[in-house]
Parts: C-alpha cells; sequence; structure tokens
C-alpha cells in the first residue's frame, strides 16, 4: 500500500470517528478587547472594540446584532413606555410623582451608547441603531467554523441610575458599569436573541475579555476579572510590601483580563474601601464599599458570612472556577455579572446577607450555568433561589422546619389569582411584573424542591451536582435540567417538565373519605387539579404511633426511597393519572386513628392544604 494511499484510510477512519462522537450541541464565541476612556465629570465615555466572532455554528451568517443597552434610559424608549403602561410598574423606576422617571431624564442624564465606526475584516459595514439594538448587515458571510474580526469605536453617555446600571445611585455610588459596552447579540440553535432591553434579564456569548479603562486616578475600581497591573494601581490590590509604580498624570489605566465569562461589569467610587477576604483553597474575595459610618460594621461582618456562602455553593453545587469574585456596593438592589455582583449597602445585616448569597449563588446559576434568561428565566432565578435559602438556613442558623414555606405561600397567591402564565413565557411578555416576579423566582425555586419531594433529597442534590459539572460553560435548556434529573433518579419525568413549566395547571389532591371496613379502614383519595403527582400519606394514631404510605405515579415508572427515617411506609400499587380518585385501605380499625394528613413535608405544591388532612372527630 502506498504512502498516500495509507495517509487516505489514516484520514477517512479519523473522519469516521469524528463523525461517530459528533454531538449536536454547539455554542458560539467571542474575544473582546477594548480599551474606554471615562470623564468622571461629564459621565462621558469614548471607546474601542476589536471582537473576534468564531462562528461554530452549521449555519452562515449575513448579519449580526449587538446589544445597546444604555439607549433604553432615554424618554420614549420601549422601557420607558413599558414602564408607563404595565398596570404594576417597578417602584424602583417611579418618581414619587407617579412618573416614569426615565420620562424625565433630561439630556445630560439619559444615557446612551452609538458606534462611530464599524468594519468587519477591515472593510466597512452598513449598520442601523434601532432602539437598544444595532443591526449591523456584513460585507462578507461568516461561514461555518470560521472567524471575522470586527473594530468599532464607540461613545457612550452613563445614565441617571434608574435600573441597576447607571450613575449617582441613591446611596452615592459614582459609577455602577454593567451593560455598558456594545454587546454581541447571542445566536444559538433557535437562532438569533436580539431582544430589545426592556428592564428584564440578559443573555451573553462565552468568550475572553481584555479591557482597559482610564479614569480619575482617585477613583477604585473592581467588578469582572483579574487586574493585570495592581502594582501600577494600588488600591489596595497592590502586591503586600511592593513598591506602586506610579502612573503619571490625573488619571490611571485599569487593565482587566476575564477568561472564560459572558459578561463583563466594573464599579468605580473614589470612596470605596476595599477589603479582600481569602476562602481558604478558593478564590480570593474583595469587597468594595463606601466610607460611610453607618454601614461598615455591617460589611465588615458580611466578610466571613460571604466566605461560607462560597464553601457552601462550592460543596452542593461544585467548585467555583475563578480565582476572584467581588461583592460591590451599587446598582439599585442586587443584580449579579460575572465574576461579581453590585448589591445595595445600606441594609439590616440580615437582609445584607441575603442579598450577597442569592446574588452569589447567581455565578453557578447563570454565570456558569448559562441560561438564556429571556426564555427561561425561572431557570437562574428559580434555581439560585432554591440553594441561596438553604444557604442562608445554614449560614445564618436561621432552624427553619421548611426553609421554602414562604415560596409556596407566593406561589399559591400566584396560582389562585388567575393571573398566571406558563413559565414558557418569554420574560418581557408577562402582563404583570407581580406575575413575573413569583413565576421566576417562586415557582422556579418550586421546580427544584418540589423535584426533591418526587424523587428523594439525595436525588435532587445529586441532580444539582450532576447538572452542573454536565453544562458549567454552556447554554442549558429546560430539558437538560429534565434530563439530567431522570438519569440520575431512574424516574421518567417528563410529565413534571411538561405540567409545571409549560402549563398553569395546578396540584390539588384531598382525602374525600376514611371510613371503616370491617376491623381496617378504609382512605379514598382525590385528584381535583389536573397535574399529576405521586402521593405520600402519613397516618397519625391515637397512641402517637405512625406510618406512611406511597402511591406512586404510574407516568414516573419508578417509586422514591422511603423520605421518613424510622417511620414505616408502604408502598401502594401505582395511581393511573386519569383515575380521579384511588383507594387504599389502612389494617387497622378507624377507632384508632387520630389523623390522616397527604404530604406531611408540604413540598408538594398543592394549592389547597385544607383537603389535605383529615382528623378523627
Amino acid at each position: 500500500m502506498t504512502k498516500s494511499i495509507l495517509s487516505f484510510f489514516i484520514a477517512l477512519f479519523t473522519i469516521g470517528l469524528i463523525a461517530q462522537n459528533k454531538t449536536d450541541y454547539w455554542q458560539q464565541h467571542v474575544d473582546y478587547t477594548m480599551e474606554v476612556d471615562m470623564d468622571v465629570d461629564s459621565f462621558h465615555y469614548t471607546g474601542t472594540q476589536t471582537l473576534v466572532y468564531t462562528n461554530n455554528s452549521p449555519d452562515e451568517l449575513k448579519r449580526v446584532y449587538f446589544h445597546l443597552y444604555f439607549n433604553a434610559f432615554q424618554p420614549g424608549s420601549e422601557m420607558d413606555i413599558r414602564l408607563q403602561t404595565i398596570a404594576d410598574p417597578d417602584g424602583r423606576m417611579i418618581s414619587k410623582e407617579k412618573k416614569s422617571r426615565i420620562s424625565t431624564l433630561s439630556e445630560s442624564e439619559i444615557g446612551y451608547l452609538h458606534a462611530t465606526s464599524l468594519t468587519q475584516n477591515g472593510k466597512k459595514v452598513m449598520y442601523s441603531e434601532e432602539g437598544t439594538v444595532l443591526v449591523v448587515d456584513l460585507d462578507s458571510p461568516i461561514a461555518p467554523g470560521s472567524k471575522s474580526t470586527f473594530n468599532m469605536s464607540f461613545n457612550g453617555q452613563v445614565p441617571l441610575q434608574i435600573r441597576r446600571t447607571g450613575r449617582n445611585n441613591e446611596e452615592g455610588v459614582a459609577l455602577s458599569m454593567s451593560q455598558w459596552y456594545p454587546k454581541l447579540a447571542e445566536y444559538d440553535f433557535e437562532g438569533w436573541h436580539a431582544d430589545p432591553y426592556i428592564a428584564r434579564e440578559f443573555q451573553g456569548v462565552w468568550g475572553d475579555f481584555d479591557v482597559k479603562l482610564t479614569l480619575d486616578k482617585k477613583y477604585t475600581v473592581g467588578g469582572t476579572g483579574y487586574l493585570q497591573n495592581p502594582n501600577e494601581i494600588g488600591h489596595g490590590y497592590e502586591t503586600p510590601g511592593t513598591k506602586i509604580k506610579k502612573q503619571k498624570g490625573k488619571t490611571l489605566t485599569w487593565h482587566f483580563k476575564a477568561p472564560m465569562v459572558h459578561d463583563f461589569m466594573w464599579a468605580a467610587d473614589p470612596e470605596y474601601i476595599h477589603d479582600i477576604q481569602q476562602v481558604p483553597n478558593g478564590p480570593v474575595l474583595h469587597f468594595l464599599y463606601k466610607n460611610n459610618p453607618k454601614i461598615l460594621e455591617n460589611w465588615k461582618n458580611l466578610q466571613p458570612k460571604t466566605v461560607e456562602a462560597m464553601e457552601f455553593f462550592n460543596k452542593n453545587i461544585g467548585e467555583y472556577p475563578y480565582d476572584q469574585y467581588s461583592v460591590i456596593q451599587g446598582g439599585d438592589g442586587g443584580m449579579e455579572y460575572a465574576m461579581s455582583t453590585l448589591i445595595t449597602g445600606d441594609r439590616k445585616f440580615g437582609s445584607l446577607v441575603g442579598v450577597m448569597a442569592h446574588e452569589m449563588a447567581h455565578s453557578w446559576f447563570q454565570h456558569i450555568l448559562a441560561t438564556n434568561e429571556a426564555k427561561h428565566e425561572w431557570m437562574d432565578e428559580g434555581f439560585t433561589s432554591f440553594i441561596s435559602k438553604l444557604c442562608m438556613s445554614e449560614i445564618m442558623d436561621l432552624d427553619k422546619d421548611n426553609p421554602f414555606e414562604g415560596t409556596y405561600k407566593g406561589y399559591r397567591n400566584l396560582a389562585l389569582s388567575g393571573k398566571e402564565q406558563p413559565q414558557t413565557t418569554h420574560a418581557d411578555r408577562y402582563d404583570l411584573n407581580f406575575a413575573y416576579g413569583i413565576s421566576a423566582y417562586s415557582k422556579g425555586s418550586i421546580f427544584l424542591s418540589q423535584l426533591g419531594y418526587v424523587i428523594g433529597q439525595d436525588k435532587l442534590m445529586e441532580t444539582i451536582r450532576k447538572y452542573y459539572a454536565d453544562f458549567k460553560f454552556k447554554h442549558p435548556v429546560p430539558n437538560d435540567i429534565k434530563r439530567v434529573a431522570e438519569k440520575v433518579s431512574g424516574f421518567e419525568l417528563d410529565w413534571y417538565l411538561t405540567d409545571w413549566t409549560q402549563t398553569t395547571n395546578t396540584i390539588d389532591y384531598g382525602i374525600k373519605d376514611v371510613i371503616a371496613s370491617d376491623n381496617s379502614t378504609k382512605v379514598t383519595l382525590e385528584r381535583i387539579g389536573l397535574m399529576p403527582m405521586p402521593i405520600d400519606v402519613l397516618v397519625v394514631y391515637k397512641d402517637d404511633t405512625r406510618e406512611t404510605f406511597y402511591a406512586p405515579l404510574r407516568m414516573m415508572r419508578g417509586e422514591k426511597e422511603n423520605p421518613y427515617a424510622g417511620i414505616e411506609r408502604t408502598v401502594l400499587e401505582d395511581w393511573p393519572w386519569a383515575y380521579p380518585t384511588y383507594d387504599f385501605v389502612i389494617n387497622k380499625p378507624l377507632s384508632t386513628i387520630k389523623a390522616v394528613v397527604i404530604d406531611p413535608s408540604q413540598l408538594m405544591a398543592d394549592i389547597n392544604l385544607e383537603n389535605n388532612v383529615w382528623q378523627a372527630e
């Protein structure tokens, strides 16, 4: 066999192996290099951006889109009009006069972000600004598997702080710079996601950032990424014992690099205190907060709690993959960003720890497991709410029997209000903020806590850890968490994902009858709501002994382990969903029974708890 023929067969064999191992999943990649000059007096900034875009999709791209988020903070923007027309606007964005705060911004207070020039591979391209989206018609299509380099010059004005981002927030922080740069929109298996900014959530493309920020040297900066020139900067970042190499002039250039992130935030203020804590065998934590006597004690006490929170999430989700995390005073409440968060700082201590824990948990559920928040907001807000409540219960010694009690109460309020929309609703399309908030945070959290009821708590936590291991640095979708839970538990769970997230079907099971039957007791359960569930029943006898009965749901094709250690359990025959009633027999006389209770854990989101208990008269 000649060498050329041998090479051909080796190549053919290699291609065959690649084809056999090929998966359908792909995601785009971006590399940003930016240099930005900020005028801290006028709040104007200019910048240049070199963006290398890798098209890993199987599609040829003839157009790309950039987000220009700051353009939302102008009178007449889509965000402004939505704020004026929704029935229950966000109170943070409404003035004392009950007007949209955006509608009253002056020319010097608005936000804007404009591209002033743009080329693709050195050639000018046609582009147009449509509100918060820049539409770019390419000079040449980007073929599958190829790269294209975009060079852009841009200028912007930082808006008065209205929502999340901006200048001079309520607590006096000068610059909260989130969603501040021209940000390439996501393209995935569904196509482009170039949503206008109407005050909800974000999505970004995975990539590497190299950012230089030049501003007044009195300002301390913190945020995403690793500072590359700490010994030129100082401000608490320098290596201990080293001499600061001072930059000449009135400004400093801060140089940050952030590998494999999908966002870049920074904040700056001349009065920031900068503290550092080291997580044992973990990242360095940075704390930047105003030198305000009212908050100093709480911010000092926050720091060891942040270490505890990081250790909790590392243990229960998976190891945090970066070498730093920053907790920064700024914004208008709490908001997550890559390697960092902005939180308001003038809070009671419990609230301060709570907002830190929630936003830090987002580092896993959004900034490593990067779901599309506009379409699946419940996957990041809900999962974050679930794990942060468990974290708070541990690090604050809350000692609650059910840390999710308030979460379930909120969901029931929504389910019974007639205002609920399915969780498949786009985040911008909710009729009410009330419905969006409870659907995303409470109902999203219950997806996990109730899943623990269905498959068992140990299997739930195993599912979370495997979900993280399998999908970190990707863009998981709802089916992914469902499939992981199926693999861990061995159950079929398509019914669970479908009913809970794609419909507004509710769970309502009741005890219809408890009657004597010879020397035993017959219990009749009824399914009133449309959503199916397996059922745990606790029987309490008059001598205070207890036992449980478990009716598996037939379509689950499996049975969970006994969740009540030390209490005898009887596994009953499967309950097929279509049957509205279900009978089982307790082999003891009715006269011996004190109470019968459906779901003593109260982790099943039954909308009517009154029919879940039968008590002897």
